[in-house]
């Protein structure tokens, strides 16, 4: 099983820390389940209602680190156009039993892309935001602050990795209804396995650890080379006796963990620390959408999988719908790159030149007369800029070096809450301001993390009329 981004292995006591602070919780009542066997719930699958359970609180957490080594921002690498953090919420929020979705995250970009989805963010601390950072410890954390948001225990909780692509609604209803609904204490998604596992090296070593090299070599475990140079001895059967080929038929079902789903009892978890406790439910999946990403091999893989494997899927359910006039009081926008190609001409005497598009002029002029507060905001300090603002008849704050600083402080003066705050940008340094608005835009030009990011995105790239475009999102196609 791979352990790379946020697959660690397990914690040894629950992190309690909230943003500094240290929360306590009582031990909440162990949970009295069903007694009735998990059903297979695919049948129950809705994307838009869950079925009833009770006063159960069900959290599904999906642990999304922004550093990676193997995929840089891999969390936020597209599969069938959508990024990985935004496939796995999705698939959560179609899971009949989940009531709620929270990614633990320390990065502005995955929270953006996360919460455009429809889960709740919590904010990583840096202590459990390392490389060898468990996610057992990201889980624990996101439970305390659920809770402390929320004024409620969690019944029952998940780990759900959103590098695993091709996950799906019934996967995680599978190991949820393990857990709230068939009395088990812990669940994972496994897959058929019908191989002969292979290792290299002593059979017995692992059982005989203490055993010299002395003694090994003596008995033939460790043997020389041509040139005198140790070598281990050859391969040997793990789940078979490589003198005995048994049919497949003849053989005992093993089974792959996928590291895709986790299901736990609420109580039971924070107690044990670790995922696996008391009774343990292996809950199968196809083993045609087992795929861990992490590496770019395996990421190219699973794009090209996708227009095969994600047919139907929840993972690649419709984005949120564009927003509408009803849904925003302000908008907010980049300068260099959005209302503009991202180029600069430069004459012999150090003038710059940049080319702007009279229909985004239009639009803006729209949404100006519809009264709704407009804003400029670029980090470049440039003459240009405060010419383009004096035109359009809007103002600007340009030369802005931490931009989502200046625009929550314009909100705090305008009066207008960052939710109801349209934001369009096209580089790594709005997506500060992404993580802060309701509706972060990106042109169709836009870098790729920040597209990923992003709560919708235009058709026509920055200096083309992405503008206007936005303008007619908002007011209608005719303006």
């Amino acid at each position: 099983m791979s352990t790379s981004d946020d697959q660690a292995e397990p914690a040894t006591q629950a992190e309690a820390a909230t943003k500094g602070t240290e929360m306590a919780h009582p031990e909440p009542t162990a949970q009295q389940h069903h007694t009735a066997a998990a059903q297979r719930p695919g049948a129950h699958r809705t994307d838009a209602h869950r079925t009833d359970v009770g006063a159960r609180r069900v959290l599904a957490v999906i642990p999304a680190r922004g550093g990676s080594k193997g995929v840089p921002a891999k969390n936020l690498a597209e599969v069938g156009g959508v990024p990985l953090v935004s496939r796995a919420v999705r698939a959560c929020r179609a899971a009949r039993l989940v009531t709620h979705v929270a990614v633990s995250t320390d990065d502005s970009a995955i929270a953006a892309a996360a919460r455009a989805a429809g889960a709740e963010i919590v904010e990583r601390p840096d202590d459990i935001a390392g490389d060898l950072a468990t996610s057992e410890a990201a889980v624990l954390h996101a439970m305390d602050t659920h809770e402390a948001r929320h004024g409620h225990p969690v019944d029952a909780v998940l780990l759900v990795q959103c590098t695993s692509p091709f996950i799906a609604a019934e996967d995680i209803e599978g190991v949820t209804a393990a857990v709230v609904e068939g009395g088990a204490d812990s669940a994972l998604t496994v897959a058929a396995f019908h191989g002969f596992v292979w290792r290299e090296g002593d059979p017995a070593e692992a059982q005989a650890e203490s055993v010299t090299a002395a003694a090994r070599t003596e008995a033939g475990a460790v043997r020389t080379d041509a040139g005198g140079a140790r070598t281990e001895a050859g391969a040997h059967g793990v789940n078979h006796d490589k003198s005995f080929r048994p049919r497949r038929q003849d053989r005992p079902q093993d089974f792959l963990e996928t590291g895709a789903a986790y299901a736990m009892d609420g109580p039971g978890f924070r107690k044990a620390g670790h995922r696996f406790f008391g009774r343990t439910e292996a809950v199968r999946t196809d083993p045609a959408r087992v795929l861990e990403i992490d590496d770019p091999h395996d990421l190219a893989r699973a794009r090209a999988l996708a227009p095969l494997l994600d047919t139907g899927s929840d993972t690649t359910a419709p984005a949120a719908p564009r927003p509408t006039r009803a849904d925003i009081d302000a908008v907010v926008l980049d300068f260099d790159g959005t209302q503009t190609d991202d180029r600069v001409l430069v004459d012999s005497d150090g003038r710059e030149l940049v080319a702007v598009h009279r229909g985004d002029g239009l639009g803006i002029a729209a949404l100006r007369r519809d009264e709704l507060k407009l804003l400029i905001l670029s980090t470049e300090q440039n003459p240009v800029v405060a010419a383009r603002a004096h035109k359009l008849k809007i103002p600007v704050l340009h030369g802005i070096d931490r931009k989502d600083l200046a625009l929550r402080h314009w909100c705090e003066e305008q009066g207008i809450a960052p939710e109801r705050v349209l934001y369009v940008g096209n580089d790594v340094n709005d997506l500060p301001c992404f993580g802060l608005v309701g509706w972060p835009v990106a042109v169709a030009s836009a870098h790729d993390v920040v597209r990923g990011a992003a709560r919708a995105v235009t058709s026509a790239p920055g200096g083309a009329g992405a503008i206007r475009e936005i303008a007619s999102w908002i007011l209608g196609p005719s303006l």
